[in-house]
C-alpha cells in the first residue's frame, strides 16, 4: 500500500465522510444536516475528484440505509454545484466569502430540490401555482437548512483553520528551537 493513501488530507476526508454519515442518522431537525457545508468545505480544501467524492459518498452511503427517493438526482446535483462554489471560493478564502458561499449553497439546494419535489411528485399541482406553493410550503425547511449549513460551515472551517494555524505555529516554534 502506498503511503499516500494514509496522507493527512485523505484521513481527514475519510473522517469527514464518516462524521457526515453519523450526523445524518442522529436525531435532528428536518434538513439540519452537515452535507451542504461539507460540499462547500470539500470544494475549498480538496482538489479534483476528492472534492466531489466527499459529499456524494456521504450521501450515497447513508441513503443506502435511510432510503432512496425520487428527488435524489436534484439533491446530489445541488451538492455538486455547491462543491463548485467552494472551488470558486478557494482563492478568496475569507470568512465573508465562506458565509456567502454557504448562503448561495443553501439557496441552490432549496431552489433545485424543491423544483425536484414539484416535478417528480404529485404533491403539488402542475403549473406555476403548484411550483409557487411548493416553494412556499418548503420555507420552514429552508430555515433549518440555512441554519444547519451555517452552523456546520462554522464548525468545519473554524476547526480546520484553527488546527492548521496551530500545526503551523508549532512547526515554526520547533524550527526556532533547533
Amino acid at each position: 500500500m502506498s503511503k499516500e493513501i494514509f496522507s493527512t488530507k485523505n484521513l481527514l476526508a475519510l473522517g469527514l465522510i464518516i462524521l457526515a454519515i453519523i450526523l445524518r442518522f442522529l436525531p435532528h431537525l428536518p434538513n439540519f444536516a452537515p452535507i451542504t457545508a461539507l460540499a462547500l468545505f470539500a470544494g475549498v480544501y480538496f482538489r479534483g475528484y476528492w472534492a466531489y467524492l466527499l459529499p456524494l459518498s456521504a450521501m450515497i452511503i447513508s441513503d443506502v440505509f435511510l432510503g432512496f427517493h425520487s428527488t435524489m438526482f436534484f439533491v446530489y446535483f445541488s451538492l455538486l454545484l455547491t462543491v463548485g462554489i467552494g472551488t470558486l471560493a478557494r482563492s478568496k478564502k475569507k470568512p465573508a466569502t465562506i458565509i456567502a458561499g454557504t448562503f448561495l449553497g443553501s439557496i441552490l439546494f432549496f431552489v433545485i430540490t424543491n423544483f425536484g419535489v414539484w416535478l417528480t411528485t404529485s404533491w403539488y399541482a402542475p403549473g406555476i401555482d403548484g411550483l409557487i406553493k411548493c416553494y412556499y410550503m418548503a420555507l420552514p425547511f429552508f430555515r433549518n437548512s440555512l441554519t444547519g449549513d451555517l452552523f456546520y460551515a462554522i464548525i468545519l472551517f473554524g476547526a480546520y483553520e484553527t488546527a492548521s494555524f496551530t500545526i503551523k505555529k508549532h512547526a515554526k516554534e520547533a524550527l526556532w528551537q533547533r
